[in-house]
C-alpha cells in the first residue's frame, strides 16, 4: 500500500469558483440523467446513479436540480439523448490526456475538443492511442478527519480496496471497477459519504513537467472543462514541488 503518492498531483484541479457552479451543476445533472436512463432511478441498485448523487451532494447541488434531472430521464420531461464519448491525445510536454464527455451531438463535440488541443499546439490521437498508459479504476476520496491512517487502511482493505494513498488533504482509495460498489458502500456504512466515488483513469507512470509547461497544461485543461460536453479530463503529469497558480 502506498503511504505517499503523486496521484493527488495527477488528479489536480483548480477549486470550483462561484462563477463555475452553474456549469458544474449542469454536468452533474447530465450524468444523473444518463445514469437513470441506463439503470433506473433507484440509487440502491444503480451504481452510476449513486456515484452521481454523491457528486451532487459534495457540490451542494440543490435538491430541485437533482429531481429535475431524474424526472427528465424517467420521461417526465423531453430531454436530449446523451452518449458517452472519449477522446485521447497529447498535451504540452508530451503529457498523455484522456477527455471523457457526454454529448447529444458528436459532430459538435469532437471538433470542439480538437480545436482546443490545436489552440495549444497539441493534437488528438486515435482511439486507445494513450489509454494504454492508464489503468481504469474505481476511485473514492475522503477527507483526513474521518479516520486515523491505521483505521482507514484497515477499513479500506477489509472492504476490498487495492491501494490507499495518503496525502495532506485526505485519503484516496483505489479499487477495481468491479469492486467499486462494494468498497464504496462499506466505506459509507462506516465513515459516511465520501467526497467522490467514481470510475476514472490512473496513470501507470507520470511525466515530470516544469513550471511553464504546467501553466500551459492547466490552461488547456481549464478550456476543455469549460466545454459543456466534457465531464472529466485526466492526464499523466507530475507537478513541480514549487508550483503555484497565478
Amino acid at each position: 500500500m502506498s503511504g505517499h503518492s503523486q496521484f493527488k498531483n495527477i488528479m489536480y484541479r483548480k477549486g470550483a469558483q462561484d462563477a463555475k457552479r452553474a456549469k458544474i451543476f449542469s454536468k452533474i445533472s447530465r450524468e444523473i440523467t444518463v445514469a437513470v436512463k441506463e439503470g433506473g432511478a433507484d440509487p440502491e441498485s444503480n451504481t452510476r446513479l449513486r456515484s452521481a448523487l454523491l457528486s451532487a451532494r459534495s457540490e451542494n447541488m440543490p435538491k430541485d436540480n437533482i429531481e429535475r434531472a431524474i424526472k427528465k430521464a424517467t420521461g417526465g420531461e423531453a430531454g436530449a439523448d446523451y452518449q458517452s464519448v472519449r477522446y485521447e491525445g497529447y498535451g504540452p510536454g508530451g503529457i498523455a490526456i484522456i477527455v471523457e464527455g457526454l454529448t447529444d451531438n458528436k459532430n459538435r463535440t469532437a471538433p470542439a475538443v480538437r480545436s482546443i488541443f490545436t489552440k495549444f499546439g497539441c493534437s488528438l490521437g486515435e482511439a486507445n492511442s494513450v489509454s494504454f498508459q492508464f489503468d481504469h479504476i474505481g476511485y473514492i476520496a475522503y477527507p483526513k478527519g474521518v479516520a486515523s491512517e491505521d483505521n482507514m487502511f484497515e477499513i479500506a482493505i477489509d472492504s476490498g480496496a487495492d491501494d490507499i494513498i495518503v496525502n495532506d488533504d485526505g485519503y484516496e482509495i483505489i479499487c477495481t471497477i468491479e469492486k467499486l460498489s462494494n468498497v464504496r458502500d462499506n466505506l459509507i456504512q462506516k465513515l459516511g459519504d465520501p467526497l467522490e466515488a467514481k470510475v476514472t483513469w490512473k496513470p501507470k507512470n507520470t511525466v515530470s513537467i516544469d513550471m511553464e509547461t504546467a501553466k500551459t497544461l492547466f490552461k488547456l485543461i481549464d478550456m476543455l472543462e469549460e466545454d459543456d460536453d466534457v465531464q472529466s479530463v485526466i492526464a499523466n503529469y507530475e507537478l513541480p514541488d514549487n508550483f503555484e497558480l497565478d
